[in-house]
């Protein structure tokens, strides 16, 4: 009785035997998160998001009150 309400409690909490990541699952979501970030970077330094978000804030500083 003991093991089926240790299993029905698991599944219901949705915690496995596994505690947490591993070093090669933390790597590769540390090389994602740079690629990703890198791709951003690149996204919004560009001339036309750039561009973009220059004439928005010159818009909002000269709106009138």
């Amino acid at each position: 009785m003991r093991i089926i309400w240790f299993r029905l409690r698991t599944a219901v909490s949705g915690r496995g035997s596994d505690a947490g990541m591993s070093t090669s699952e933390y790597a590769m979501g540390t090389i994602a998160a740079c690629a990703f970030a890198a791709v951003l970077y690149k996204v919004v330094t560009s001339d036309v998001v750039s561009t973009a978000l220059q004439s928005t804030i010159g818009k909002a500083l000269d709106a009138p009150f």
